[in-house]
């Protein structure tokens, strides 16, 4: 019995020690066990906001030691397709057709037929109502401020159609313009009084809730149509932590990279009002499976917009910061930060949108984010080569889908997002080597090195070195003389490419091979810094 006992703990031993199964990469997370039942949850804004500005809450990276490497990403680095996140553009260029459409699910809302209105908000400087149209799709109807006519409503479109190409999950939006007479009032529709007291929606309340949005020059109302998502609404995710109620929500939310990556692309699309109640989960099902798929959602403060006006010339900072306190304070008020050196041109269409005192690493959400807080080099390298693989043509062509009417405005923005774009790649390249989409050929390894690709260096001379690789046990040794990019065994078993550029010696690059009955095949890609 000692023996056998003895001989299990060596195999569980052993099999802990492994670093690659067999159908190592996985592309796609394992289907989803079911979830049985998920109840829908509200989070108060301003509890988040103190929470996380003096909690913080979450595992966040230790001072010393050690850092927490990103979880939920399978050997060659990238988080696995499935309930957070899909492969798309950097992975699978797509067509301008295919970034103008955005998500594939839902269509705009008919025109042929009334809108029928069935919820409404009239609270706030941009009401707003839940319609279904003649088809029964139901949309949420967003507007933008009086102040600034196509600012929300573009910046939604936009943005949008940018998360969906780098790999979220979001609502199809659809810019609309409609008259009055679209729009006719379910029975029992009820709209909350001053008091908080509701009351039957009447005609008039349309009126009065048209009032505080602009027209366009037909006289009619510009609104995003936001398809209704396909499943049950349960709330927000946490930027922490997992779902209880969600069987498959396994890795903390602090330590994905999918989420801590979201800095980078929130940065460069200045996304300050990335709070958690701007994401929202939704119970689907499918092939009889009822799982929770998590969305980004709200891009209407995004790109200059804060939704019910222009954004504040202090977008991109914390909403507090002991440090930068106390230098207003010991300064006697001489102290001017980074962003209020900025210049924006009038353009009520766009707001407060600029590149030029753009700073990637000084960027802030409104508040502290774990996810973003714990970000490492290479978190914030899978992200910005996805932000690079948009050329200066696909950021026009997803722009256009804002249907600006100022052309200059169109112009600003896309001059913004392609040097916001440029100054991601100079900062976050560079700490890392910036070599990817690696390939085996005929047994010759092959990447591309992004850095040169994109014009932000000169091509890095790298050094290649072989080893052999023991998959029980993590051991390598070098194989003498093999420094060329050809694998130098043709017998079964592990290898291991490192790769260092000798200007930079601590970034380092390490590929793994597997080669087995005859055929080699990269396994895994890790990055040091």
């Amino acid at each position: 019995m000692t023996k056998a006992l003895s001989l299990l703990l060596l195999g569980a031993t052993l099999l802990s020690a492994r670093k690659f199964h067999d159908d190592d990469p996985l592309l796609r997370e394992p289907k989803p066990r079911n979830v049985e039942k998920a109840e829908n949850r509200k989070l108060s804004d301003y509890y988040d906001l103190f929470l996380h500005q003096f909690g913080p809450p979450g595992e966040l990276q230790p001072e010393k030691g050690e850092p927490i490497r990103a979880k939920a990403i399978n050997t060659l680095g990238d988080p696995m397709e499935g309930a957070w996140w899909e492969k798309r553009h950097y992975f699978k260029t797509m067509s301008r057709e295919e970034l103008q459409r955005g998500p594939a699910y839902g269509q705009p809302p008919s025109m042929d037929g009334k809108w029928t209105v069935i919820g409404a908000k009239n609270e706030g400087v941009t009401p707003g109502f839940v319609i279904v149209d003649s088809r029964n799709n139901g949309y949420f109807i967003k507007f933008d401020p009086l102040s600034n006519p196509e600012m929300a409503t573009a910046a939604d479109s936009i943005s949008s159609r940018f998360f969906h190409a780098l790999g979220y999950h979001v609502p199809a939006n659809f810019l609309v313009s409609f008259p009055m007479e679209q729009l006719e009032i379910r029975d029992g529709v009820t709209l909350a009084d001053s008091t908080g007291r509701k009351r039957a929606m009447t005609r008039r309340d349309l009126y009065e809730v048209l009032l505080k949005v602009p027209k366009d020059s037909k006289g009619n109302y510009r609104a995003t149509a936001s398809a209704s998502l396909p499943g049950k609404t349960i709330g927000p995710p946490r930027w922490f932590g997992t779902r209880a109620d969600d069987v498959n929500d396994i890795v903390p939310h602090e330590h994905r990279r999918d989420l801590r990556g979201l800095h980078v692309i929130d940065a460069w699309l200045g996304h300050d009002d990335s709070r958690a109640i701007n994401n929202v989960d939704i119970l689907a099902k499918e092939d009889g499976i009822q799982f929770i798929r998590h969305y980004q959602l709200d891009f209407g403060s995004t790109l200059g917009s804060a939704t019910q006006k222009a954004n504040s010339p202090r977008s991109g900072v914390y909403f507090f910061s002991w440090r930068e306190s106390a230098k207003l304070l010991f300064s006697l008020g001489a102290y001017i930060p980074y962003w209020a050196r900025a210049n924006y041109p009038d353009l009520p269409s766009v707001g407060r949108l600029e590149w030029k005192t753009f700073l990637p690493e000084r960027w802030r959400p409104e508040y502290p984010n774990p996810a973003f807080r714990n970000r490492l080099p290479d978190d914030e390298f899978w992200a910005a080569k996805q932000v690079m693989a948009f050329s200066d043509d696909d950021i026009k062509a997803i722009v256009e889908t804002g249907q600006y009417s100022d052309k200059k405005a169109e112009a600003w923005v896309v001059e913004c997002l392609i040097k916001r774009r440029d100054k991601i790649g100079e900062t976050y390249f560079a700490k890392v080597l910036p070599l990817d989409n690696f390939s085996l050929q005929n047994r010759t390894l092959n990447w591309v090195d992004l850095g040169r690709k994109h014009k932000l260096h000169a091509p890095d001379a790298v050094k290649l070195q072989w080893f052999t690789f023991n998959n029980e046990t993590n051991a390598r040794a070098p194989i003498a003389g093999a420094t060329g990019n050809v694998l130098p065994s043709a017998e079964n078993g592990y290898y291991l490419a490192e790769l260092v550029s000798p200007a930079t010696p601590t970034q380092t690059i390490s590929v793994y091979v597997r080669q087995r009955n005859g055929t080699a095949s990269i396994v895994g890609v890790e990055r040091a810094w």
